[in-house]
Parts: structure tokens; C-alpha cells; sequence
């Protein structure tokens, strides 16, 4: 970003998402200054710079947001929305080595660039480059790439590091013998905490939403929303409190079968849980 003129005798800039000074005259002319001059604290300029910077930290961590909503739902992107946002450098920031799938399922490959004219560079799990002009493209799950180690071990050959976690997000399986008429699952259900209103604050600074007495995320999976909810106790509950089952609901808010969950939805479900309990109070010495 250019050098502004702010007061007399300094300039300021936006630096690594900071307002960063310099002196503009002088035998120091140019030379950016640790600090923020307190003549420039109030002044306009520095105020609109901060708000600038305060909008681009939002601006990204929505694009982030919605490339993670892209990749949880399983949803069809069009190539030619990517090529559209991708100059941006919030959006490139947050698709960039993302994986993507075209026309063939099988052909997994790491985004790199996307032209004006709708074509899409990756990298390809041969190492090769190519392009791509599908109408529309998937960011898989990664439950749902059946060569998820194979995957990441590429990944780790070429240094890929996502803004978006994706290939090292952690993944459940849902087991072969779960019971035909369960609802519940209670792997992390017992996890303490000190108040009900640390364990929503959890939940919150995790990004899943708190309704009632609930933190839940929302899926797309095999075409049909579902909604993962876990149990935190009930609003404004001031005592001490544990996390309780993990269970699915349909659209209409109907508890789903274990036999009818999705394996996105299973695998997210279960991360959201398995985030809540690591969280718990973890009592110390001989009687822990």
C-alpha cells in the first residue's frame, strides 16, 4: 500500500495489518518508525487506516469462512465465480492449494491459479500441472477422498500449507455396528467444565453456534442439510456443567438415525464434540 501524508513530517501505510509511520523529511526521510508518533495517534488518517485494517481482518476471515462452508456442504462451485474473486487476496489467500475435483472424480488436484477467461491451474497428485475449464468444481471432504493419506503425504512433498483446513482436518468414520434405532452418541459426553457459560464461550471461539441449550454446526451431506447439536446445559445454568450426547436432526428438526447420518455430517459432528470435550477441566493429582 502507498505512503500517506499524515501531519507534518510523516507518512503512514498500512503494514502487515497495521498502521506503520515514517518520517518524510529529514536526515531519517523514509525510514519506517517502530512505533506510532503520539502527534499521529488522533489524527484522521491513522483513524481510517485503522477501520481499513479492521475491514480487511473481517473481509478475510469471511472469505475463509465461506470456502470452509464450500468444502463442509460439498457444494458445486462454478469455475468462473473462483476466477471472478480470485485476484483478491483474501480470496486466493483462502483458495489457495485448496483441493478441488472437476469433471473426474478421481482427478484430486491442488488449486494454484484461476485465469480471467475460467480456467483452473493445479497441481495434480502426478506432480504435473494442469488446467482445468470444468462449468463447476467440488472442494471435497476430506472423509470423502478415499486416498486421504496418500493425499497428505503429496501434500507434505510439496510443503502445501491451507488457510482452509481441509486435507489435515481431522476425520471420524462412522463404526459398521452402530445400533439400528440410536439416536445418540456418547464418546464425549461427561466432559466438565466450570459453568455453562465457559463451555458456550468454547463453543463460540470454535465458530459453531449456541442455540438454547445446544452447540451446533450445520452440514450439507449426500444432498440434504442435517445439523450436529451437542448438549452444554441449559441458558443462564450458573453451576457447574458437562457436555452431553452428540446427535443429528433433520431439516425440520427431527432426531436422525445413526444409520442415516451421512458420513460428512458424522465426521463434522463428531469434530465439534470431540473440540467441546478437549476442552473439559482435567483434575490433577493422586485422586484424578
Amino acid at each position: 500500500m502507498a505512503w500517506l501524508a499524515a501531519g507534518e513530517g510523516y507518512e503512514i501505510a498500512l503494514v502487515e495489518g497495521r498502521v506503520a509511520a515514517r518520517s518524510a523529511t529529514g536526515r531519517t526521510a523514509g525510514r519506517q518508525l517502530k512505533t506510532l508518533p503520539k502527534a499521529l495517534k488522533d489524527h484522521p488518517e491513522v483513524d481510517r487506516l485503522r477501520r481499513l485494517a479492521a475491514w480487511l481482518d473481517r473481509h478475510e476471515a469471511a472469505c475463509a469462512a465461506q470456502v470452509d462452508s464450500w468444502m463442509v456442504s460439498s457444494l458445486p462451485v462454478p469455475t468462473e465465480l473462483l476466477a471472478r474473486v480470485w485476484p483478491d487476496e483474501a480470496w486466493q489467500s483462502a483458495l489457495r492449494d485448496v483441493a478441488v475435483v472437476g469433471d473426474d472424480p478421481d482427478e484430486v488436484g491442488f488449486l494454484r491459479d484461476a485465469t480471467a477467461s475460467g480456467e483452473l491451474k493445479v497441481v495434480n497428485l502426478d506432480g504435473e500441472t494442469v488446467r482445468l475449464s470444468p462449468r463447476t468444481v467440488t472442494l471435497p471432504h476430506p472423509v470423502l477422498l478415499p486416498d486421504l493419506d496418500d493425499v497428505r503425504d503429496f501434500a507434505a512433498e510439496l510443503g502445501i500449507v491451507q488457510r482452509v483446513e481441509q486435507i489435515h482436518r481431522a476425520t471420524w468414520h462412522k463404526p459398521a455396528d452402530v445400533v439400528a434405532t440410536a439416536t445418540e452418541v456418547r464418546d464425549y459426553a461427561g466432559g466438565s467444565f466450570p459453568t455453562r457459560f465457559s463451555l458456550a464461550a468454547r463453543a463460540t471461539s470454535l465458530g459453531y453456534r449456541v442455540s438454547g441449550g445446544y452447540a451446533t454446526c450445520k452440514v450439507r451431506d449426500s444432498g440434504s442439510a442435517a445439523e450436529a447439536a451437542v448438549w452444554i446445559g441449559e441458558p443462564y445454568y450458573e453451576d457447574e456443567t458437562t457436555t452431553g450426547a452428540l446427535s443429528w436432526h433433520d431439516e425440520d428438526g427431527r432426531a436422525v438415525r445413526l444409520t442415516q447420518v451421512g458420513p460428512v455430517a458424522w465426521s463434522e459432528g463428531m469434530r465439534m464434540a470431540a473440540a467441546l470435550y478437549a476442552g473439559r477441566t482435567i483434575e490433577k493429582g493422586g485422586d484424578a
